[in-house]
């Protein structure tokens, strides 16, 4: 593995083709997700703007090397009932300003070290699920059944249809032209992956990605001479608006409307949107670091600043919300990117498109861009991954399988809360058997316990302490030695302090202390 170089555009040649694979992946998911956040063909560019924003003003700001943000799926739900609440998108984008800046004061409130709190199977089965539903919801596109949007990630869908059903009717009704350039794409892309493709100078610049849409254009340009009824149009490519003139070009940015700071509404939205956003973004930030082959980490609290500058900027112009989002990010780390000069170059190149070549954008397959997505599907939920969970004993391994099957059935923050849950009663469990050090000896004039408490006892030792005193012996001995402890909680010293004032005189048991403080104990009554 190379070294990352401390100058920045030093690691040219590794930023700009992932930048490029990058800006193809998302191009599609802004469109995708600012069709169903608004269900207004006339608000899609509200995404490519999320896109832009999310990649130069978050990716200069933001101290992650790889992560990439942009509009998420996992907000369309909240976007769609704040647009029905509001009135109108110009409200929105007030409620998307406020949520930003809520977020920058949650940064310089370090909020960002809930983020460290997020256990390490949780964020792998995370990681395992969205490669699972990567490759179960690309499928149907790689069939050319695009009747749901392009990047959606949950469960029940805006067509009516889950995730299973529309494998299902994606079979029933494929198209032979989306299922020829998939093929082919995935093809392409497997034999870029192979290690004397890398060793090519030109494939070493220009990524896989690249050639697998160009070749889906050019196959597409050919079926109408092949087989017409091959050939894909319409809502099977890619549906980039196109100005022509420069006045309607800007004519698809939009200003919020600043009289709704008198709409109470606009603070609900804007709360909701702050909370939801930090939270997938630093799910993102923690799943990102754990993919990053160098394993460097992303300061969480710079990280909700820099996202709070992008929603205000990108409520500002007429963007939707931004948050880090995993599929962008792993797409950048699986496409050979380095540092944050990747996320920079996916938003200036989108951009760019957008600007100078919109049409020949609209050329481009779903099918092909839904094979790029599977691999990246495949690098994330690979096998080896569950085997080393797996080797890691059911306390990890449980709660990386429900996080994978809750979000699999249910959404990501639904999954991730069911998860963390599970996580948490085995951390709980763990606590409750590691408290202390238990031994007992035989002497004559009867049992000698000795209860070594260990460095930090906390209110969750609570209950496997007071479990242990109470099943102690009558007539016997107990030492409780608190001398290797640096800290031992209140709740723990009050169960002591009245296991040996009031019950162990009941039993005649003897209780000797070290280094365990008293305690008034205080009554309810």
């Amino acid at each position: 593995m190379s070294e990352v170089k401390k100058n920045l555009f030093a690691n040219l040649k590794s930023d700009l083709p992932a930048g490029l694979v990058v800006s193809l992946v998302a191009l599609p998911l802004c469109l995708g997700i600012a069709l169903a956040s608004t269900g207004r063909p006339d608000l899609l560019f509200s995404g490519i703007i999320a896109g832009i924003v999310g990649g130069i003003v978050v990716g200069f700001v933001s101290g992650s090397p790889l992560g990439v943000s942009g509009p998420a799926a996992g907000l369309v739900v909240i976007v769609l009932g704040a647009l029905e609440s509001l009135g109108s998108f110009e409200a929105f984008l007030l409620a998307v300003v406020l949520a930003g800046v809520i977020q920058i004061v949650a940064g310089f409130l370090n909020a960002g070290i809930i983020g460290y709190y997020f256990p390490s199977s949780v964020i792998k089965g995370m990681l395992a699920a969205i490669g699972i539903t990567l490759i179960l919801k690309e499928i149907p596109h790689a069939f050319g059944y695009d009747k749901d949007f392009f990047g959606d990630d949950a469960f029940t869908q805006f067509d009516g249809h889950n995730t299973f059903t529309e494998i299902y009717y994606s079979i029933r009704y494929s198209h032979t032209g989306a299922i020829i350039i998939s093929l082919v794409s995935l093809g392409l892309l497997i034999l870029f992956e192979r290690p004397f493709m890398k060793k090519i100078q030109l494939f070493r610049f220009l990524p896989g990605a690249l050639f697998v849409v160009v070749l889906g254009v050019v196959l597409n340009k050919l079926f109408p001479a092949l087989q017409p009824e091959w050939a894909l149009r319409g809502e099977h490519l890619v549906q980039l608006p196109v100005a022509s003139n420069a006045q309607e070009f800007l004519s698809f940015f939009t200003l919020p409307d600043f009289s709704a700071f008198t709409n109470p509404h606009v603070y609900t939205v804007a709360f909701t949107l702050a909370i939801v956003a930090s939270l997938e973004t630093l799910l993102c930030v923690e799943a990102t670091d754990k993919l990053d082959p160098y394993k460097r980490n992303t300061p969480t609290n710079r990280e909700l600043k820099a996202q709070g500058i992008g929603n205000v900027v990108s409520g500002l112009i007429g963007g939707l919300p931004i948050t880090q989002v995993i599929v962008r990010s792993s797409a950048n780390i699986s496409s050979g990117g380095k540092t944050k000069l990747s996320t920079i170059f996916h938003g200036l190149i989108l951009l760019v498109t957008v600007i100078f070549i919109p049409y020949y954008m609209n050329m481009i397959p779903l099918a092909s861009l839904a094979a790029i997505l599977l691999l990246v599907g495949y690098k994330l939920s690979k096998v080896s991954l569950y085997r080393n969970m797996y080797k890691l004993g059911w306390e990890q391994f449980i709660p990386f399988i429900v996080t994978i099957l809750a979000i699999l059935m249910t959404d990501l923050l639904r999954g991730i809360a069911i998860g963390m849950v599970v996580a948490i009663y085995y951390i709980l469990r763990k606590n409750y058997r590691h408290s202390y050090y238990y031994k007992k000896e035989k002497h004559q004039q009867g049992d000698v316990i000795t209860l070594q408490l260990s460095e930090e006892v906390t209110f969750l030792n609570k209950g496997s302490i007071d479990h242990t005193l109470q099943n102690l012996p009558h007539n016997s001995t107990v030492v409780i030695d608190g001398s290797k402890s640096l800290d031992i909680d209140y709740d723990v010293l009050e169960i002591i302090q009245d296991f040996k004032n009031h019950t162990a005189p009941s039993r005649n048991i003897t209780v000797k202390t070290k280094n365990i403080k008293g305690v008034e104990v205080t009554g309810g009554h």
